[in-house]
């Protein structure tokens, strides 16, 4: 049986974010499987080690909240079956780090209940049956920490539909999952040891929120290669660029001034389209009390290499 770690009624959102920082929880484990888009194993392990700020509450995230309890009413009205809360944070019975926030337990079940509230733009084909991979790593998280036999999913699509799926639990299919959690933890939160990146957006973001600035420069001559690699990668791209831009023309100019075209495999446009667009000079020099209101100053941090002459 899954034990409890903390009761979660009344507990502050930073206290609850601080236990989740603690262990591997069902929203990790679709990151861990690398089939988030939103995150990457580098801001996951810095996310647990403290060093980049808590995300910020989104409109959506709140929303979900929000919407979590008239999602489970819905499940209810359109199943027949009971739910009800549990207001605890549980771990797995043999490795304490695997933890379960659960939005509702089936009454009369050994079932969980996972409320999601997303948008009409997402992709996901829910009509036909098919489940975000990163909603079906969740519940198999939990089925796997709560010893579920099933996980049923509620999906509040907002101002278009709502639906429901059942999810049984398979044992092959989730020690898989657990045993890419397990070195996760084992391989990179015990011992402090960052994961390697992955090239992706969200990588680079947070290498640019936990990384130590200072005005110091490092001494990289081991790294030679791997700036040489990046230096010479640049040129590649560079020359590719032009290429693509070059081939785009000979498109354009065997369209002979048609708008769209086609060939056996694709379509094209060359059309026009309007866009909006404030001329900033013009707006700070005649509405320069306008201008300095609207105003703000944002710090990013960018890389560069560039040859040493």
């Amino acid at each position: 049986m899954p034990k409890i770690i903390v009761k979660t009624a009344g507990l502050s959102r930073d206290e609850w974010l601080e236990y989740r920082r603690k262990g591997i929880g069902g929203s990790d484990a679709a990151i861990i499987c690398g089939l988030n888009p939103w995150s990457s194993l580098v801001t996951l392990w810095a996310d647990k080690m403290g060093t980049i700020p808590d995300k910020a509450d989104s409109e959506a995230m709140r929303q979900g909240r929000d919407l979590e309890d008239y999602v489970a009413q819905r499940f209810a009205e359109a199943t027949g079956k009971k739910v009800r809360r549990r207001n605890a944070m549980f771990r797995h019975d043999d490795y304490e780090f695997l933890t379960a926030n659960i939005d509702r337990e089936i009454v009369g079940e050994n079932a969980g209940l996972e409320c999601k509230t997303t948008t009409q733009f997402n992709k996901s084909d829910f009509e036909n049956g098919e489940i975000p991979l990163y909603y079906l790593c969740q519940c198999r998280h939990y089925m796997n920490v709560m010893g579920y036999d099933r996980m049923y999913l509620a999906v509040l699509v907002t101002g278009s539909a709502f639906y429901w799926f059942v999810i049984d639990h398979d044992a092959e299919e989730e020690a898989a999952l657990q045993q890419l959690e397990i070195d996760f933890w084992n391989d990179y939160v015990v011992p402090e040891v960052c994961p390697p990146p992955d090239g992706s957006e969200v990588t680079t973001s947070a290498l640019g929120e936990f990384a130590r600035e200072d005005d110091s420069e490092a001494m990289m001559l081991e790294h030679e290669e791997l700036a040489d690699s990046y230096f010479k990668l640049g040129k590649e791209m560079d020359r590719l660029k032009k290429e693509r831009e070059e081939v785009k023309q000979q498109l354009i100019l065997n369209m002979s001034g048609a708008a769209r075209g086609c060939t056996v495999n694709y379509k094209l446009s060359f059309a026009s389209s309007e866009r909006n667009s404030v001329d900033s000079k013009k707006l700070k020099a005649k509405y320069p009390e306008i201008y300095r209101e609207v105003l703000y100053t944002s710090s990013v941090r960018q890389f560069r290499l560039t040859e040493r002459k």
